[in-house]
C-alpha cells in the first residue's frame, strides 16, 4: 500500500494574517514607509528607467504613487503576475509572512523580463529580539512552558542565499536596523497590533495568556533593554534583497585558472616555488 506524501504543516495562519492586516491603522505603518524609503534609495543607485514595475504588498495605500503605473499585487501564495511581463518587481514587507519565501522569489523571477530587477524587503532575524527573549523567559518562569509567539525570521545570510536558489543573478543582501522606543511592554504590543504585525503563527496559543506572563516580561524588559529616558528599546531589522533576471549582458565570473597576471605580481611580492 502506497502511503500518501506528507505535507509540511503551514507555519502561518493566513486567515489570521489577513485579519490582523485588516485592523491595521495607517498612522502605525511606519515600518512600511521605512521600506518605501529604503527601496527608493536603492533604485536611485540603478542607472535605468523602469517602465513596467510591479509591487507585491499587503498595504497598497503605502505604495500609491511611489512608482506611477505600477501593478499592485497581493502577497498571496500564488502571485497574480504574468511571466516575463515586468522589468522591476518589488516584494514589499511580506516575505517574512510567507510559508514558502523561496517560492515567492521564484514567482517574482518568472514575472521578470530578461535583465529585470527584483527588490525584496522584509523583516529579518534581529527583529524584536528583545521581546522574544523576555517573553520566552517570562512564560517559562510563570507557566513552566513555552509557546510560539514571535515568528522565526530569516538571517541576512540565509535570506541572501534564497536569491541564488530562485535563480537570480548578481545577488546582494544588506540590512538596516531601526530602533523604536515604547513606554512599556503594553505600548509595544498595541503598536504591533496597530501595524498588523502581531502573532499569526499557526501553532500559537488559542486562549488568552495569563496577565502575569506579560507583567513578568515587562519587568525583564525594563531590566535589560532600556533606551533613552527609561523607555523600552525595540529593534526592527529591515533586510533588503536585490537580484537580476539573468541576461547575457551581465558581468560573469572568470573561469578558475584563467587569470593572466600572477597573484604575486598584483601584491608586489616575490613568488617562491614550494620545495618537493
Amino acid at each position: 500500500m502506497k502511503m500518501p506524501a506528507s505535507k509540511t504543516p503551514p507555519l502561518f495562519d493566513r486567515a489570521a494574517v489577513a485579519a490582523r492586516r485588516a485592523r491595521a491603522r495607517d498612522e502605525a505603518l511606519f515600518l512600511q514607509r521605512a521600506a518605501v524609503d529604503e527601496v527608493q534609495d536603492r533604485l536611485a543607485m540603478v542607472k535605468r528607467a523602469f517602465t513596467a514595475p510591479a509591487i507585491i504588498t499587503p498595504f497598497p495605500q503605502i505604495w500609491d504613487g511611489v512608482l506611477p503605473g505600477a501593478a499592485i499585487v497581493a502577497d498571496d501564495d500564488v502571485l497574480q503576475v504574468q511571466p516575463g511581463s515586468h522589468d522591476l518587481v518589488i516584494h514589499a514587507m511580506a516575505l517574512h509572512w510567507a510559508d514558502d519565501p523561496v517560492g515567492q522569489l521564484i514567482q517574482c523571477h518568472r514575472a521578470l523580463k530578461a535583465d529585470g530587477l527584483l527588490v525584496a524587503i522584509c523583516l529579518g532575524g534581529e527583529t524584536l529580539h528583545e521581546l522574544r527573549a523576555v517573553l520566552g523567559q517570562a512564560e517559562v518562569e510563570v507557566t513552566g512552558g513555552l509557546s510560539p509567539r514571535i515568528a522565526p525570521m530569516g538571517e541576512l545570510r540565509d535570506l541572501g542565499a534564497l536569491l541564488q536558489r530562485a535563480g537570480l543573478a548578481l545577488p546582494v543582501a544588506d540590512n538596516v536596523a531601526l530602533t523604536a522606543e515604547y513606554r512599556d511592554i503594553w505600548h509595544l504590543m498595541r503598536d504591533l497590533r496597530a501595524m498588523g504585525e502581531s502573532n499569526a503563527l499557526a501553532a500559537r496559543l488559542k486562549h488568552p495568556t495569563r496577565r502575569a506572563v506579560f507583567e513578568r516580561a515587562g519587568a525583564l524588559y525594563a531590566e535589560h533593554f532600556i533606551g533613552s529616558e527609561g523607555r523600552l528599546r525595540a529593534t526592527f531589522d529591515l533586510i533588503c534583497l536585490t537580484g537580476w533576471a539573468p541576461h547575457e549582458s551581465q558581468p560573469k565570473p572568470l573561469r578558475p585558472g584563467s587569470a593572466n597576471t600572477p597573484l604575486a605580481k598584483a601584491l608586489g611580492t616575490t613568488e617562491n616555488k614550494l620545495s618537493d
